[in-house]
């Protein structure tokens, strides 16, 4: 029995070190890191979504009042068109 008691030196137990506590410099970097990758994560995710509603909304806008954007140029271009001519006729008298 006292064989079992005396079989060798016992082994050092190895403790894992605690984990260093942060400056308060290098907490306030790694909340900006993860602010900032946040942002990123959520401006790819808006931004297409903007895009599109504004499309979407353009386009019923366009549905609501019954027209077209190919309609809506054409008017435009007869607009300018119609001033070109009215300022070109005030020109000559002035």
């Amino acid at each position: 029995m006292t064989e079992d008691l005396h079989e060798g030196p016992l082994s050092p137990v190895t403790h894992p070190a605690p984990a260093q506590k942060l400056t308060r410099r290098e907490e306030r970097r790694r909340r900006r890191q993860r602010r900032r990758r946040g942002e990123e994560v959520l401006a790819w995710v808006l931004v297409p979504l903007i895009c599109v509603g504004i499309y979407l909304g353009v386009n019923a806008g366009f549905d609501f009042f019954g027209t077209s954007p190919g309609q809506v140029w054409d008017q435009l271009m007869q607009v300018k068109t119609m001033m070109e001519k009215r300022s070109g006729t005030q020109g000559a008298r002035g």
